[in-house]
């Protein structure tokens, strides 16, 4: 059974996808802290508050790029 009472991170990527991560250790290749921790729930809530628009940075990037005045 899991630990109930264990510490989390939310972390976050490049993409701007977000994550948890065990307190007490390095944060996978690619992932920087988001400064939220808490239990697992209280990050989950953090991540449904925050991570709005689940779309890649890149690909909202691109769709912004793609779009031109008149286009519509």
């Amino acid at each position: 059974m899991a630990d109930d009472n264990a510490q989390y991170r939310v972390v976050v990527n490049h993409e701007e996808q977000y994550s948890i991560w065990p307190v007490g250790r390095d944060n996978a290749l690619g992932w920087k802290d988001a400064g939220f921790s808490g239990t697992k729930p209280e990050c989950l809530a953090h991540i449904r508050e925050v991570w709005v628009d689940i779309t890649p940075l890149s690909v909202r990037e691109a769709m912004a790029g793609s779009v031109t005045p008149g286009s519509a």
